[in-house]
C-alpha cells in the first residue's frame, strides 16, 4: 500500500478543503476555517513527523534516481484514512477523492522528498465565480443559441492542479535586414522618390524567467498554453494542504525534451526584440539571423485550472478556466438559424448599397 494523507478538521475529523476566496482549509461539517501553516503543523505534531530538511525537486537528481529504479505499475493502491476503502490511482494522481466516502485524499508519495514541487499558485477562483464568468465570456457573441444558458447542463466542475515545467533562460541573438527609406520631394510639376538602402545588424541578449510548459501528455498543449498568462509572482512554497477538496496530477514529460517548446517560445521573443529595434523605416527585410538558448534551469510547479463541461442540444462543450485569473478558453455552440439571419441582414445591406448607387449613376 502507498502513502496518503487526509487534513482533517480537528474540531469534528471530518475532511477539510482549500478555499480559493479565503485562502484558508474549510470544514464543510462544522464550518470551521484554519489557516494552512496551522493544519500543517497540527497534521505533523499528530502524526508524530520528524523535521527532516525539505527537499525540492531537481532534473539532475531525479534522473539519477530514476536510472536503477524498475519502472513504476500503472496502478497504485491507497487506503482511505476516513473508511478504510482501497482506492486506486494511476501514477500519475497526486490528489483525488475517496469515491466511497467521498474524503478528499492526497498520494503523499507522489509530492514528497526528490518529488515536492517546487512551488504551487493556489487556487483564487471560487466555483460559484464560474457560472457569471462564462456568462461574461460569452457577451457580445451574436451567433450563441438564445437558450443556451438556459438549457444547457452543466457537467461536474473539476479543479485540477497542473504539472508545468518553468525554465529561465538565457538567450543571445543577432539578426541582419535590409531597409530602405524613402524621401519624397517636389521639383516644378513633378514629385521625386528618393530611396535609401541600408543593411541593418541587430544584436542583443536577455534573461528569460519563468517560461511555463504543461508537464502532462493527458491534457492538450494548445488548450494549457490558452490560458495564459499566469502571474508567477503568486508562486508559493508547496505545501499539501492548497490540494486538499481539488484534483492534481504530476508530471509525466521529460523537461530535456520539453525545453524545444519554451526555447520556441524564446526565439520568436528574441527575434521580434531584434526586429522592433529596427524602426524608422518604409521597409525592412530579415535577411539573417541566430538566437542561442543556454544556462537553461528548470523549476516544477502546480498550476490551477477548472475544467467545465456543458451539454447543449446533445452535443458536449468542453471549458477551461484559468484558476488563478479566471481566463476561459472553449468552443461555444452557434445557432443556424442566427448564423443565417446575420449573414442574411448583411447581404441585403451589401445589396441595397450597390443598388443605391446604381441608382445614383444611372
Amino acid at each position: 500500500m502507498s502513502s496518503m494523507t487526509e487534513y482533517k478538521c480537528p474540531s469534528c475529523g471530518s475532511t477539510l478543503a482549500f478555499d480559493p476566496e479565503k485562502g484558508k482549509l474549510l470544514c464543510d461539517a462544522c464550518s470551521n476555517e484554519y489557516d494552512v501553516d496551522a493544519i500543517k503543523a497540527f497534521t505533523k505534531a499528530s502524526e508524530n513527523e520528524e523535521n527532516h530538511e525539505r527537499k525540492h525537486f531537481n532534473w539532475s537528481e531525479y534522473k539519477k534516481a530514476k536510472e536503477n529504479e524498475k519502472p513504476l505499475e500503472g496502478v497504485n493502491v491507497y487506503v482511505c484514512q476516513s473508511c478504510g476503502a482501497s482506492i486506486e490511482a494511476d501514477e500519475n494522481t497526486v490528489a483525488t477523492k475517496c469515491p466511497y466516502c467521498d474524503s478528499n485524499v492526497i498520494m503523499t508519495d507522489k509530492v514528497s522528498g526528490s518529488l515536492t514541487p517546487n512551488a504551487i499558485i493556489p487556487f483564487k477562483i471560487k466555483p460559484n465565480d464560474l457560472p457569471q464568468l462564462i456568462k461574461d465570456y460569452c457577451k457580445g457573441k451574436r451567433l450563441i443559441p438564445k437558450g443556451f444558458f438556459d438549457e444547457n447542463k452543466i457537467g461536474r466542475l473539476q479543479g485540477l492542479y497542473v504539472p508545468f515545467w518553468l525554465f529561465d533562460c538565457h538567450a543571445d541573438g543577432e539578426a541582419a535586414y535590409m531597409a530602405t527609406r524613402v524621401i519624397i520631394t517636389r521639383q516644378g510639376r513633378y514629385d521625386c522618390y528618393t530611396t535609401s538602402y541600408y543593411l541593418l545588424e541587430r544584436e542583443g541578449d536577455v534573461m528569460f524567467k519563468n517560461i511555463p510548459v504543461d508537464a502532462g501528455m493527458k491534457i492538450d498543449n494548445d488548450l494549457m498554453d490558452s490560458i495564459e498568462p499566469f502571474d508567477f509572482n503568486e508562486l508559493e512554497e508547496f505545501e499539501k494542504a492548497y490540494l486538499s477538496g481539488f484534483l492534481a496530477e504530476s508530471f509525466d514529460t521529460d523537461p530535456d525534451t520539453e525545453i524545444e517548446r519554451a526555447s520556441d517560445r524564446m526565439k520568436t521573443t528574441m527575434i521580434n526584440s531584434l526586429r522592433q529595434s529596427a524602426m524608422g523605416y518604409n521597409t525592412i527585410t530579415q535577411k539573417s539571423g541566430n538566437i542561442n538558448i543556454d544556462s537553461a534551469d528548470v523549476k516544477y510547479v502546480l498550476l490551477p485550472v477548472y475544467f467545465l463541461n456543458c451539454t447543449y442540444n446533445g452535443q458536449n462543450y468542453r471549458y477551461a478556466i484559468n484558476g488563478q485569473t479566471g481566463k476561459i478558453v472553449g468552443e461555444l455552440p452557434i445557432s443556424k438559424k442566427k448564423c443565417a439571419a446575420y449573414f442574411g441582414a448583411v447581404a441585403a445591406g451589401v445589396f441595397a448599397a450597390v443598388f443605391a448607387v446604381l441608382q445614383f449613376l444611372l
